[in-house]
């Protein structure tokens, strides 16, 4: 069940995704942490961030809108509070996502968590508005993207993994460029952009009126695109976008990820991340699949015989 990739092993490919697994650490009593291949940290910026004003998280239909606004402790609390427990779980790997809304914040946060063990990567959250450039969005625009990856990529002691940004014409074409610029590795999708109005009031019903859409509807569209992009590049893939069971994780697999994040899921089941790891495991074993990494970027597009 391992898997290799930018010079991290992980014990297994189901990774724990940004945003809804907090730090790791809160989650030890309930998830146990050394059966998981990993997990990425929230968010974490220079200060500390309060986020958005509630309404932040609504259900809808196969899904849920959130629009946090990248709340965390800071990078300083991080590595005071929490990297020092996690030290308890040495085979789970630990991600470190990152974000700013200048490059100088990406690289002064990458600085701080260079000087501390336990962390096997940074994944850069290139969905993160850049107040330098009118609130330019780095994984809509390649120029943006590139001097983003390529300024990190110069100073970061460990390999770097870049969340792209689905709302864009050509994911693909990002995928290349943040290859170009460095990137270690690229994870994709995060979450749609979105709207949802409450019909009786006529007001949105997320206070910061759109939030990303995540879960089980954006699946389809979020194997697609890890097909496109890993046609695209040479560098690994961890895919990620509704994923809520094992043979979910194959899909994606076949589509070209070496790796797996699993988010929304995690809120109807704090488990769901352990739970798709062990049955990936007996799928592979039902199946007959030596290692699980023989499944990647086996999906067969030739034309079937009528």
């Amino acid at each position: 069940m391992k898997v290799r990739f930018a010079g991290i092993e992980l014990r297994n490919p189901v990774i724990a995704a940004s945003g809804t697994f907090a730090y790791g650490i809160e989650f030890e009593e309930i998830v146990s942490l050394d059966r998981i291949g990993g997990f990425v940290t929230k968010g974490l910026s220079r200060e500390p961030m309060g986020g958005n004003q509630a309404p932040r998280i609504i259900e809808t239909a196969a899904g849920m809108i959130n629009a946090i606004g990248l709340q965390n402790i800071g990078v300083k609390a991080f590595l005071e509070t929490k990297l020092p427990a996690l030290a308890r779980y040495p085979s789970c790997g630990v991600i470190a996502n990152v974000f700013g809304y200048e490059v100088e914040d990406y690289i002064a946060v990458i600085e701080a968590l260079n000087e501390k063990r336990g962390i096997v990567a940074y994944e850069l959250n290139a969905s993160c508005p850049n107040t330098k450039h009118g609130g330019q969005v780095f994984g809509t625009d390649w120029r943006l993207l590139g001097e983003l990856v390529l300024r990190t990529k110069e100073i970061a002691k460990r390999p770097i993994i870049v969340k792209l940004s689905p709302n864009v014409t050509s994911i693909a074409a990002m995928a290349r460029c943040a290859e170009d610029a460095g990137a270690d590795a690229i994870s994709l999708v995060n979450t749609f952009v979105s709207l949802s109005i409450d019909i009786k009031t006529r007001r949105p019903r997320i206070a910061n009126i759109t939030g990303g859409l995540s879960g089980p509807a954006i699946k389809p569209i979020a194997v697609r695109m890890v097909w496109e992009a890993a046609k695209a590049v040479k560098i690994p893939v961890i895919g990620m976008g509704g994923i809520t069971t094992p043979e979910d994780a194959v899909e994606f697999m076949m589509a070209g990820a070496t790796a797996v994040q699993v988010g929304t899921a995690s809120y109807a089941d704090p488990r769901a991340v352990e739970r798709i790891a062990h049955g990936l495991e007996h799928w592979c074993t039902r199946h007959h699949i030596e290692r699980v990494t023989s499944l990647i970027g086996t999906i067969d597009t030739t034309p079937s015989e009528k």
